[in-house]
């Protein structure tokens, strides 16, 4: 089902809708025990595209729909974290492997001497948003800046379920250092504007949610946006939102009609009801395209016309293929619920956002689908099912992971066994190398960069395509769809996502999120003898799992065995034998096959992440070595 209406204007479709209410109604989420925040937001920012600065004007209606009264609240301030000094900058020197994209190298690549970017930052290349004066209800309100968060000492406490107006006066500058954000991109993009704006911490039943901005993920309050950006009238905007006055603009009639305008500024004006962020880009030279998802939402392209031909090549060829890949995600997930979404050059490497993503665009046309798949599928696992990314980077990471490469392994037709294999090799590569840490590690307190990347995307990968390996691809498939029907539009958490899952398999799976999720015990069975008929197992690591078994017999048949985990009181569904359940404290487990046997085989789907499979088979040619 559609929530809004799009009209087509002209020779090309407009950019967004310009049949949406102005401000959506207020969502209610305080049924059955459940709540969550909400912030309304009105701007109006003029941008000057010679100094990247800006100003604005904002106005957040906040309401507080949790049983508590707020005698506090928190902005994020994005941009502060690009000036010298900042955290980001600290944590780019101070961690061994800091990403590349914001480090000068100056030593050599065996012994290293990272400077960082940040820290050579003029004043005219910094970061900021410098907050001239904010107001509660009409009144100044006392607020202090630490670093990119702001701490509001409210006149009046908020009480539970009432709403309260914020009016704020903003400046704001542009980095030159990308990430994410920022501006003329290796690429020539002029602006990439994520995080651009003072963003209202969410507070939820956990308590604020004011985190530092030090690279890596984020968490919002959901609400409506109504926007508008005053800028250069030789500049074409993408984004979130829908555009409001396509006519005013010129927008999506000929390439020059923006330029034929008298003015020498233009005010794009966008509503997006019921996201949790707004992002745009603009350039000078951005192509437009679009195309229509049938039964779906209308597609937008926006890339430099200076590409290379074949980069400008792959970007037409890319079109279809996004088609495709909504359909796919739609199909498999739940329906996209927005009338629009945009794939649009800029940032620093590919980055989702509401109703669009940023992504480098110097790219082979596989690369470029494969970036545009995690992105957009990103629309489901994070932004729909709005888990926070700093506590839980893997379910939005890990789950996207998982779902595009399902994706492309059809729409791009490489029809692999398993395209998940790269996940699994991956963990069982961190899982064995001495640094893993547990999933409940914060995005920003891992160690190192490559422990936080291999546990975020493969590990979470893992979690999902594993959890068919125990409850079964059907249910899994069932999970998946009960879970955006049940938590869309929400914030959901681990317990959540697992809940689910037993309601549909009406398994018991405390224990895989507790094991997989919460520790860094391994996975790791054996076969430990064969006798005859008579075959022993052991268990080698702290996990437990269930067992798939496949026997071959000397007179040339074969069998499979399912072996359930005894705490799951129960079974997947399977083709398999069922036999007895094996519990986790006994370390062995034996059982008589149905005739004389010539060899076995765990796990042979290598669907369980099993980190030591040398010992999965007998006879183990591997001892032999």
């Amino acid at each position: 089902m559609k929530l809004f209406s799009i009209s087509i204007l002209g020779v090309l479709c407009t950019l967004f809708s310009s049949e949406l209410m102005a401000q959506s109604p207020k969502m209610e989420y305080k049924t059955n025990g459940y709540w969550q925040q909400q912030a309304d937001y009105s701007m109006e920012i003029d941008m000057n595209v010679n100094t990247y600065q800006y100003k604005g004007k904002q106005q957040i209606e906040y309401t507080n729909n949790s049983p508590d009264v707020l005698d506090r609240v928190y902005y994020h301030l994005f941009f502060n974290a690009f000036q010298p000094d900042s955290e980001m900058d600290a944590r780019l020197n101070s961690i061994p492997d800091p990403d590349g994209r914001m480090v000068n190298n100056l030593g050599t690549k065996e012994n290293p001497n990272y400077e960082s970017r940040i820290s050579i930052l003029k004043p005219n290349e910094i970061g900021y948003i410098k907050v001239n004066s904010l107001q509660q209800n009409g009144r100044p309100v006392k607020f202090t800046i630490d670093g990119t968060i702001m701490i509001v000492d409210l006149n009046t406490p908020i009480a539970s379920g009432a709403s309260v107006d914020f009016d704020m006066v903003f400046d704001g500058q542009v980095p030159l250092q990308v990430r994410r954000a920022g501006r003329n991109s290796d690429e020539g993009v002029a602006l990439s504007m994520s995080q651009w704006y003072p963003k209202m911490a969410e507070y939820d039943d956990e308590g604020w949610h004011a985190d530092p901005y030090i690279g890596r993920e984020f968490y919002g309050v959901w609400g409506n946006f109504d926007v508008k950006i005053t800028i250069d009238k030789d500049y074409m905007i993408g984004g979130t939102g829908y555009l409001q006055n396509p006519d005013e603009i010129g927008f999506g009639y000929s390439e020059n009609s923006v330029k034929k305008q008298k003015s020498k500024n233009l005010t794009w004006h966008f509503v997006a009801p019921n996201v949790h962020d707004f992002t745009w880009a603009a350039d000078p030279d951005f192509v437009h395209d679009t195309m229509q998802v049938p039964d779906g939402p209308l597609l937008h392209f926006l890339y430099k016309k200076s590409l290379d031909k074949p980069f400008l090549d792959s970007w037409k060829k890319l079109q279809p293929k996004t088609v495709a890949l909504m359909q796919y995600f739609s199909e498999h997930i739940g329906e996209y619920p927005y009338e629009q979404y945009s794939v649009i050059q800029g940032g620093d490497g590919g980055m989702e956002y509401a109703m669009c993503t940023l992504i480098t665009g110097e790219r082979s046309f596989g690369s470029l689908v494969g970036v545009t798949a995690h992105e957009l599928a990103h629309t489901w696992f994070q932004f729909l099912l709005a888990t926070n990314e700093s506590k839980h980077e893997w379910m939005d990471e890990g789950f996207t992971t998982y779902i595009s490469s399902l994706a492309m392994n059809e729409i791009m037709d490489p029809k692999k066994d398993n395209p998940l294999a790269s996940a699994y090799s991956g963990y069982s590569y961190l899982a064995t190398s001495g640094y893993e840490q547990p999933l409940t590690t914060h995005a920003d307190r891992y160690n190192v960069n490559q422990a936080y990347g291999i546990s975020a995307y493969s590990k979470g990968a893992v979690f999902i395509a594993q959890l068919a390996y125990v409850i079964g691809d059907d249910n899994l498939r069932k999970t998946i769809k009960k879970y955006y029907n049940d938590f869309a539009f929400k914030h959901p958490k681990p317990a959540d996502f697992i809940r689910t899952a037993e309601h549909v398999s009406k398994l018991e799976l405390d224990w895989y999120l507790t094991d997989f999720g919460q520790t860094t015990n391994i996975i790791d069975y054996g076969v430990k003898s064969v006798d005859g008929k008579t075959i022993t197992l052991e268990r080698l690591g702290n996990m437990p799992m269930p067992i798939d078994l496949e026997v071959s017999y000397t007179d040339g048949s074969t069998q499979s065995y399912y072996i359930p985990l005894r705490m799951m009181r129960g079974g997947k569904p399977t083709l398999a034998t069922t036999i007895d359940n094996w519990a986790w404290a006994y370390p062995t487990y034996s059982f008589a096959a149905a005739s004389t046997v010539k060899s076995v085989q765990i796990n042979p789907t290598g669907m369980m992440a099993d980190v030591n499979d040398t010992n999965n088979v007998f006879p183990n040619t591997a001892e032999g070595q």
